[in-house]
């Protein structure tokens, strides 16, 4: 043996397969786990067209790799090495041949990117292999010295999925990517149905899990919807959708969308087909009606940023719970839970799952939800509520209902939109008066700009880009604070909701300070956090932040390729968001980009920027010329301001190669901020929506009874207690101006006034907590980038 072999037995091996059906963002999981082995000091295989390559075996189908083999398959949709479906592994037979193939390549684990079903297979792979290679030795296929080498086999498994239909991570691999092409494709479907006033039935994947027809349906605001979970009735859901479809049209809209999750059901389990709604809509209503079965569409296609980051990260969390796990530990499954990457036992998740067809299958529906993810039913509950509000008459607004203002301060970002459409049918479907202040605290002093928002106007604002209502960056100091007082007497408000960035912040807090000298303001406020900056603190997420990620990876995606078209060339990109890092950073892992700087890690130094630009001719040198070999470097546009923009840096890096390479700046600007919302952010715009609504419900004026906190808010406003003037009083209202923030997937409402005095940098206009800097390390490290 020589002493290169040597080295390599005492190397731990470990190979990556994908299995199931493809999804996208597979293939940034094996970008991920190949290149954290190779940093772990493991050697890196990958088998090629799932567990037929692992019965097939040999050198076509494990393969060892090298850093070079995955680079450029961030970007790629499918799965580059491959999946299959191998019915000889489903026996023993294929199973043992399995066992020697992995010995005969050196392998000691592996982990599988798949769904249940290809979950379950490892897991029982795993569990057999103490007799599978036992029983090579004893029949004298492997050696004594082979066995005791391999005798033991660690699985890991991250889960790549369309469905999201896994029980235990809140989402799969996959399942945004399919959604994205899901509303788009809706979203087109809608302007063709508007032109000739048609109805459309949608068929989308899903099998036994109703996740991407129910998300679809609040993203594109769709009239009704049809998923297992909660099956239709037998007797009635032709008359019940009809009902819905007539009333919809009677109020003004000129389309009719339905869509149908391809495992849709009655509650007496009988499928329930696109024809079957077809025939309803064409045959009992008189619609112009098309079936459009969207189909592998769904599966296609470069996967969304969402998916390549939290592929990206479960990728690095598997390899290190491989390399951490003894022959005792339980096969782990990498999952995502409160936006953390988690690891759970692989099969209680894969039993959990398979548990909910049997729920449904038993007709046990109550059983089936509450297996799905902690936000399935509410998501439900909200579409139900949504697509019922024009039933309420303006008559009824004013008579029971809140006056509940809705104003938008700072940037436009992808979800404004999304977010007034949903507060406004949710106030509707509740009995309130949704009041629009149109162009911010500006609009407001100056133009008395508060107009009543009803269902018909609404129609299509779930899906818009930019900010109907208009936005202001201007703060109720700077317009006029008295001005302001006055206008909320007289238009009466009950509430307020904010949407904005960290402008929106400062606004909140100033009519949280003038609450004691103007009663005006002694009502309910929340902020909704949107801005592509994501800087405000008190929260993980917000609104635009993954429109403006997602339209930011594309124009990298686009720029890169350029950029490996010419030989040896790097492109800046120079990204927006202020002082904050968090859209160059992630999108520094969704692209591969060799190289970023943002606002948190103070200027650029000379050192930095010197291994930077060796790191850059190394690797120019390393391609010699190949494919896909185009550069990144992402800035942000206030990262070393003073001393560096972009076009600059982009002469310095051409300069210092020394022929090496060159580089051109790319600055993509506003296209940052416009476009269409993704439908993460519609969708967690409506979510946020109405929460922030039910706060205001919380201390509302109908809830005074049963409520001292709205009891005192209300009596104060209208000066009926000693009460009205006291700061002590005003101090105790202090948790009825909050911030809506995103914490993992729980939402909690926070006093402005306590983020703003403990939680924020108000110089530099961020949170004092920087919850997502871990991430920075995994995006370098994946690109070999040496720090100082």
């Amino acid at each position: 043996m020589t002493v290169e072999e040597s080295q390599q037995m005492k190397q731990k091996a470990i190979a990556v397969m994908t299995s199931g059906g493809d999804a996208p963002g597979m293939n940034a999981n094996v970008r991920s786990i190949v290149r954290t082995i190779i940093n772990k000091n493991c050697r890196a295989y990958v088998v090629m067209e799932g567990y037929e390559g692992l019965v097939r075996g040999g050198k076509d189908y494990i393969k060892e790799c090298n850093w070079e083999f995955v680079r450029g398959w961030l970007s790629e949709g499918g799965t580059n090495i491959g999946t299959a479906r191998c019915m000889e592994f489903r026996e023993r037979k294929g199973r043992l041949t399995a066992c020697k193939n992995l010995i005969d390549a050196g392998i000691d684990a592996l982990i599988v990117c798949g769904g249940d079903g290809s979950l379950t297979g490892a897991d029982l792979f795993r569990s057999e292999w103490p007799s599978l290679i036992k029983e090579l030795k004893d029949t004298a296929i492997i050696s004594t010295e082979k066995y005791d080498r391999y005798k033991h086999l660690n699985i890991c498994g991250t889960v790549g999925s369309i469905d999201n239909d896994m029980s235990t991570t809140d989402a799969t691999i996959g399942a945004y990517s399919a959604l994205d092409r899901i509303c788009t494709a809706i979203d087109y479907i809608e302007a063709t149905a508007y032109s000739h006033s048609r109805a459309f039935v949608v068929e989308v994947m899903g099998r036994n899990c109703g996740w991407l027809a129910l998300m679809a349906g609040i993203a594109t605001s769709a009239d009704y919807i049809f998923i297992p979970e909660k099956p239709a009735q037998t007797n009635s859901w032709e008359d019940q959708m009809s009902e819905i479809v007539t009333r919809h049209r009677a109020n003004g809209k000129r389309t009719t969308i339905v869509i149908v999750a391809e495992g849709a059901i009655d509650n007496n389990l009988n499928p329930i087909t696109c024809d079957d709604v077809h025939k309803v809509l064409s045959g009992r209503l008189n619609l112009d009606t098309r079936i459009t079965i969207l189909g592998h569409v769904q599966r296609g296609g470069t996967a969304v940023a969402y998916d390549r980051v939290i592929a990206t990260l479960q990728g690095v969390e598997a390899v290190n719970a491989i390399i951490e796990s003894t022959p005792e530990t339980p096969s782990p499954l990498i999952a995502i839970n409160e936006n953390k990457i988690t690891r759970k036992p692989l099969m209680e998740s894969v039993a959990l799952t398979k548990s909910v067809a049997d729920a449904i299958a038993a007709k046990d529906f109550e059983k089936a939800m509450s297996l799905r993810d902690v936000e399935f039913k509410e998501h439900l509950n909200n579409f139900m509520s949504m697509n019922s509000s024009d039933k309420v008459l303006p008559k009824e607004i004013t008579d029971k209902g809140m006056n509940i203002a809705i104003i938008n301060i700072g940037a436009p970002a992808g979800g404004m939109n999304s977010a007034v459409y949903s507060i406004t049918t949710y106030c509707l479907s509740q009995g309130h008066n949704p009041l629009a202040i149109h162009n911010g605290f500006t609009g407001l002093v100056r133009h008395d700009s508060v107009h009543p928002l009803t269902w018909k106007q609404m129609i299509g604002w779930q899906s818009k880009g930019g900010c109907e209502i208009g936005t202001n960056r201007h703060t109720p100091k700077e317009a006029g604070v008295e001005d302001i007082a006055a206008l909320f007497l007289k238009h009466n408000f009950d509430g307020l909701v904010i949407v904005g960035g960290f402008e929106a912040l400062v606004s909140l807090q100033q009519l949280q300070d003038a609450r004691a000298d103007y009663p005006s303001f002694r009502i309910p406020m929340v902020l909704i956090p949107a801005t592509l900056s994501n800087n405000v603190p008190g929260t993980e997420y917000s609104l635009g932040a993954d429109t403006a990620l997602n339209s930011l990876m594309q124009y990298c995606d686009i720029i890169k390729q350029s950029a490996s078209s010419t030989r040896a060339r790097a492109f800046v990109v120079e990204v927006q968001g202020g002082n904050s890092g968090y859209l160059t950073t992630l999108a520094s892992l969704a692209c591969g980009a060799q190289i970023s700087y943002v606002p948190e890690e103070g200027n650029i130094s000379i050192l930095q920027l010197e291994k930077d630009i060796q790191n850059l001719k190394d690797s120019f040198k390393t391609a010699k010329g190949r494919d896909r070999f185009g550069k990144l470097v992402l800035k942000a546009t206030n990262a070393s301001l003073r001393t560096w923009d972009s076009h600059t840096l982009a002469k310095v890096l051409t300069e210092e190669a020394d022929g090496a390479f060159d580089a051109k700046a790319a600055i993509p600007g506003h296209v940052q901020q416009g476009g269409l919302p993704s439908p993460m952010d519609r969708t967690r715009a409506t979510r946020l929506a109405i929460r922030a609504v039910k706060f205001l419900e919380e201390f509302g004026k109908n809830n005074v009874e049963q409520s001292a906190t709205a009891k005192q808010l209300y009596a104060s406003r209208f000066g009926e207690t000693q009460y009205n003037e006291s700061n002590e009083f005003i101090d105790d209202l202090i948790e009825t101006a909050a911030v809506l923030g995103t914490k993992g997937s729980h939402l909690n409402f926070t006093s402005v006034k306590q983020i703003y005095e403990t939680d924020s940098d108000l110089i530099m206009r961020m949170p004092k907590n920087i919850h997502w800097n871990h991430i920075r390390e995994v995006a370098d490290a994946l690109v070999g980038r040496e720090r100082i």
